[in-house]
């Protein structure tokens, strides 16, 4: 018998007898190419830039980033459906899917340039034997009074799993440079964008089943997740118009994707619609979630002993995988 112990919302099943998807995010932390690319900020990112980031460098991240998306899911399964969040282009994606580790997964890409000035994207990449892509497209957050602002797209891909209609969102919120209080109104502001497009999508097709993953650059119990898209540890109390966020339980238990100044953050979270958290399992619903935190994607010695294995401290090359931890969650459906 094959049980999984999630976070205490969901009954024991066998899952010898149920079909599984696994869904992921990962922000993979500054995957860039070698190239200055005209117009975009990205010339540290060069062998003449201040990390003097080469192709050696690139190709060791590479496969980095290969090893842990290969184990990113139950059982070490490689997600299904996997949001991604800074890469530089269409590109860096393709030279990921190729790696040794993902080349036979059938993983095929969505993705769209951002208006963002470092030229950081996010992107979605799938199984493209389990999912079946119908539309994609972006929308764009703007500031009205600040014509100066840019930052990541949000992506929306619609599609089925096995049959199944879902609406696929991929988000990557502005930063808290400035302070998390005074750059609070921008994650805000894009979280309302967010809800609309989801809300006038799900409005045309009230059965969709809709995923909002991305990193947030909030907590679950910021004003930006909170007030637009409900919160509460438990499924069972989530309201019909609000989206379950299962990354919240680790949080509170203090677990979380990232620190700065020594402190635990969980921006990086995976919301599901209302229609994904009952446990009748004739259709694909909600079963576990975890934040992947394998020794090996952490820190071993030192005073940051614990926190994620970045690839460089400041321009001081260091060879790890990314300063975020990945998260994934996955969903079953009686065979």
């Amino acid at each position: 018998m094959c049980i999984y112990k999630t976070n205490a919302q969901s009954s024991k099943i066998d899952l010898k007898q149920f079909d599984i998807v696994n869904i992921a995010f990962y922000n993979v932390e500054n995957l860039f190419d070698t190239i200055d690319t005209e117009g975009v900020y990205d010339s540290e990112y060069t062998p003449l830039g201040k990390k003097k980031w080469n192709s050696i460098k690139y190709n060791q991240k590479l496969e980095n980033l290969a090893e842990v998306i290969h184990q990113l899911g139950f059982q070490n399964q490689a997600p299904d459906l996997l949001g991604l969040a800074e890469i530089e282009n269409r590109s860096v994606i393709e030279d990921l899917i190729k790696q040794n580790k993902l080349n036979k997964l059938n993983y095929k890409i969505v993705h769209y340039d951002s208006p963002d000035k470092r030229g950081i994207d996010v992107g979605l990449i799938y199984n493209s034997k389990r999912f079946k892509v119908d539309t994609s497209f972006t929308r764009t957050l703007t500031l009205p009074k600040d014509t100066s602002f840019f930052t990541r797209d949000l992506l929306c891909v619609q599609g089925k799993i096995e049959g199944e209609a879902f609406n696929i969102f991929i988000a990557h919120w502005p930063s808290r440079r400035g302070g998390e209080k005074q750059s609070s109104y921008k994650r805000i502001a894009a979280a309302k964008m967010a809800r609309q497009v989801i809300d006038s999508l799900t409005k045309l097709n009230p059965t969709v089943k809709t995923i909002l993953m991305g990193d947030l650059n909030d907590d679950p119990t910021s004003a930006s997740v909170k007030q637009n898209f409900g919160y509460d540890t438990r499924k069972s109390n989530v309201e019909s118009d609000e989206f379950y966020n299962p990354l919240a339980y680790f949080h509170k238990k203090g677990i979380g994707t990232l620190t700065w100044n020594k402190k635990w953050f969980l921006f990086d979270q995976i919301l599901l619609s209302h229609n994904l958290t009952d446990e009748s399992f004739e259709t694909y619903k909600y079963y576990g979630a975890k934040v992947f935190n394998k020794p090996f994607v952490k820190e071993y010695t030192g005073s940051f002993k614990g926190y994620p294995f970045r690839t460089y401290a400041g321009d001081k090359f260091l060879g790890g995988y990314s300063d975020h931890l990945p998260v994934y969650l996955f969903l079953v459906r009686k065979r």
